[in-house]
């Protein structure tokens, strides 16, 4: 009997783990792109899209554990866009379904993908964020995203 206990604690606990480690969005990221783009007007920076299986695609948790979550990647992107983590996860169907008009808008392929939107809500770059794996490799690309849209 103390085997089945300590077996059905361990289980909870490990659940526990997981689904919190799956369900937050991360600090500094908003979940509502049309918000998002409002904000972005108003404030005249560029919203970052990341489009997500936050449960269930590897290269996106590789993403949220070692960029995406750190303080250093939120405070410094955040300075020139908005951050938005569009998820579809396997153990949310209706979160899936809210953000699926924006998967068709922008013909998401594969995930994690990242489009840079300029704040009229015009894409002006798009990448799979998994080529860029750490802060510095990630924020050293989207800084000359910025550049290179203010180019043309």
């Amino acid at each position: 009997m103390k085997a089945i206990t300590w077996l059905a604690t361990v289980s909870m606990g490990v659940a526990a783990l997981t689904s919190s480690a799956f369900a937050a969005t991360p600090e500094g990221w908003s979940t509502d792109l049309d918000k998002a783009l409002v904000k972005a007007k108003a404030e005249k920076k560029s919203v970052l899209v990341e489009f997500t299986g936050s449960d269930w695609c590897p290269p996106c948790i590789a993403m949220r554990k070692n960029v995406f979550s750190k303080k250093e990647f939120v405070d410094e992107a955040s300075k020139k866009y908005i951050l938005v983590e569009l998820d579809f996860p396997k153990g949310d169907k209706a979160e899936a379904e809210k953000n699926q008009p924006f998967a068709e808008k922008y013909k998401i392929d594969g995930f994690p993908t990242v489009v840079l939107l300029n704040s009229e809500g015009k894409e002006f770059s798009r990448f799979y964020a998994s080529k860029y794996p750490s802060t510095d490799e990630f924020l050293k690309f989207i800084d000359g995203a910025l550049v290179k849209k203010d180019l043309d």
